[in-house]
């Protein structure tokens, strides 16, 4: 028993130690770096301070490795997000680091996840269940996923929490601020304070499965019947605050599917684009975790969509500020862009931000689905220069990046966004992305097969832009 909650340590001294004495370390490195810089030509600068990035991104991940809570969810999203941190040449050792942590998830006897199960649904397993399989099908940061037969003959997934979990993830969250000031270094136009308010909500929300239950229920209410996407039904008598029961779905997972042909990346790819994006500009809720590891391709070609407790739900507001700014984006409207974000607060002190570069800057960042009207192949190169000019000190637009703020409300839709073109990078998914997104911009009619058949569906559905 003492080994086994060692895998999820709860002190938060330990915890803080660890990570201030990082914070520190690190300040003070990346000092000394900027100061030998002023004696270097720029091409050694910029490769000192890429030795810099990498040498910060693999101390994060070393710190985030030791907590299996709120910190470890984070770290084992940047898992197989293989963009931007660092630069390409450190690619693969920045990789292996992460592989570490997507593997260091922790090891709980199923004696004590069965505990869980049945102090939570208050009957015995045998009771519940017509068969069990004690082996986990799947393992998350904060549970594990199980598959079992009901009385009835359904098959279902359950998904357990962590004994005890829920106390290491509020120690994390102690710590969340630390953490957030040393990834400042890295991406500086970070409002910490704001962020990591937003942060402590969405991940406190995700320890209650009764809520994520409501997220899942949401969506497959949306999206029943839908042609292409589903979304797995809830049994809502079975589920509870550790406990969460759905439908048990099949299929291909990430890995086999990168390595399909080229029209069947191309078609997955424009699915998860659709699913993501559209329920965020569609629907004003969305799935803020796009991993790979959260949906399979089913045999009769529907994509499956699973894990809904890192969600998001916006005021119509928000949706359209970042509607009207795509559009200024598309149009090259640098003062309608500059008005709108100065009037949101994304620029604190809008005199200091040029509209032009202000334009430039944020075009960089959603050129491949706003100015692109062509076939695009996304690839890790891509996603890589994408995350850099977004928010990296190695941008071009470095210097206007630091009169901005990033508006915490919009925090993980920035984030899905971001996690979905790596996705589809790593697919080299291909699509005019323009044309499919104009559906969403301006109301366009769809121009892909798949467009198509979504528009029929929700012509048939009545289902309304908030869903």
């Amino acid at each position: 028993m003492a080994r086994e909650s060692e895998k999820i340590p709860t002190s938060r001294v330990r915890r803080t130690a660890t990570v201030a004495s990082l914070a520190a370390t690190e300040a003070m490195k990346q000092f000394g770096t900027r100061a030998a810089n002023v004696a270097r030509s720029e091409q050694a600068s910029d490769e000192a301070m890429a030795r810099r990035q990498l040498e910060t991104a693999k101390q994060i991940v070393a710190a985030l490795g030791t907590m299996k809570g709120a910190a470890m969810k984070l770290g084992q999203v940047m898992s197989f997000l293989d963009v931007g941190l660092v630069p390409e040449q450190y690619r693969e050792e920045f990789q292996h680091e992460l592989a570490k942590l997507r593997d260091a998830a922790p090891t709980v006897s199923f004696k004590h996840m069965r505990r869980v199960i049945e102090e939570d649904l208050e009957e015995p397993l045998a009771e519940l269940f017509d068969a069990f399989d004690e082996e986990p099908i799947a393992a998350a940061s904060i549970g594990q996923v199980y598959r079992g037969t009901l009385k009835d003959g359904r098959e279902v997934a359950v998904k357990v929490q962590y004994p005890g979990v829920a106390t290491a993830v509020r120690a994390d969250l102690q710590n969340l601020d630390m953490i957030l000031r040393l990834l400042k270094r890295m991406t500086p136009g970070l409002d910490v304070k704001a962020i990591a308010e937003e942060i402590r909500e969405r991940i406190v929300e995700e320890l209650d499965y009764e809520l994520e239950a409501q997220n899942q229920r949401a969506l497959a209410r949306i999206f029943e019947g839908h042609p292409f996407i589903v979304v797995p039904e809830v049994l809502t008598s079975m589920s509870r605050e550790r406990v969460l029961v759905s439908a048990y779905v099949s299929g291909v997972g990430f890995e086999e599917l990168k390595h399909r042909p080229q029209s069947e990346r191309d078609r997955l790819g424009e699915i998860v684009f659709r699913f993501f994006l559209g329920c965020l500009y569609r629907h004003r809720q969305f799935s803020g975790d796009p991993h790979p590891g959260n949906f399979l391709l089913q045999e009769d070609g529907r994509v499956a969509f699973l894990d809904f407790g890192l969600f998001k739900r916006l005021d119509a507001g928000p949706v359209e500020l970042e509607l009207a700014a795509q559009r200024a984006v598309v149009e090259g409207d640098a003062a309608s862009l500059h008005r709108l974000l100065a009037d949101s607060g994304f620029l604190p002190e809008p005199e200091r931000v040029d509209p032009k570069h202000l334009l430039a800057f944020v075009e960089d960042a959603i050129w491949w689905y706003t100015t692109a009207d062509e076939t695009v192949e996304l690839t890790p190169e891509i996603a890589t220069e994408v995350m850099i000019e977004s928010s990296d000190p190695r941008s071009s637009h470095f210097r206007e990046m630091r009169h901005q703020a990033l508006r915490p409300e919009h925090l993980f839709g920035r984030r899905m966004e971001m996690l979905t073109l790596a996705v589809l990078s790593q697919l080299h998914a291909r699509a005019n992305w323009h044309r499919i997104a104009r559906e969403w911009m301006y109301n366009d009619p769809p121009v892909t097969e798949l467009g198509r058949m979504e528009a029929e569906f929700y012509g048939r559905t009545g289902v309304g832009a908030s869903g």
